[in-house]
């Protein structure tokens, strides 16, 4: 299949699937006479897999390592299992992280009643007055 088809069958842009390629995830494709890609059921399969885990927000470098986990069958799992309750931790992290935002943005919207004038907003006040914190390092991948 060329890869318009490939994209179509995954849901993807072509553009993701050059990307995917450049980036070593996708292995390369054979090429016809005319010099188009030609995927196979291969590609597709590999392209899916990368796609799920994309959509659960595993990075290049966590599917790269499953990929690699995958080239060898015949190895027990535990290793897929470390990288997937690694991921769940970083999961967690950012869910305790995007909590906090939440609580700061409800501080702050409580601080403006309607139909005031700008410049008496109670937001904008406090987005300007309020100290500049030094940002946390992220203690996740994402």
């Amino acid at each position: 299949m060329k890869i318009g088809e490939l994209a179509s069958a995954t849901h993807c842009s072509t553009e993701t699937i050059r990307f995917y390629e450049k980036a070593g995830l996708l292995p390369a494709p054979e090429r016809s006479q005319g010099n188009y890609r030609q995927y196979g059921p291969a590609h597709l399969e590999r392209l899916r897999f990368i796609r799920n885990c994309r959509s659960l927000d595993m990075t290049h470098d966590e599917i790269r390592a499953l990929l690699g986990m995958v080239n060898h069958p015949a190895r027990d799992c535990g290793a897929i299992n470390h990288l997937l309750d690694e991921h769940i931790a970083h999961v967690q992290v950012r869910l305790r992280e995007l909590q906090d935002l939440r609580r700061q943005l409800t501080a702050l919207r409580a601080q403006c009643q309607a139909e005031q004038a700008v410049d008496a907003c109670g937001i904008v006040q406090g987005l300007a007055s309020m100290e500049t914190a030094e940002r946390p390092p992220h203690a996740t991948h994402l």
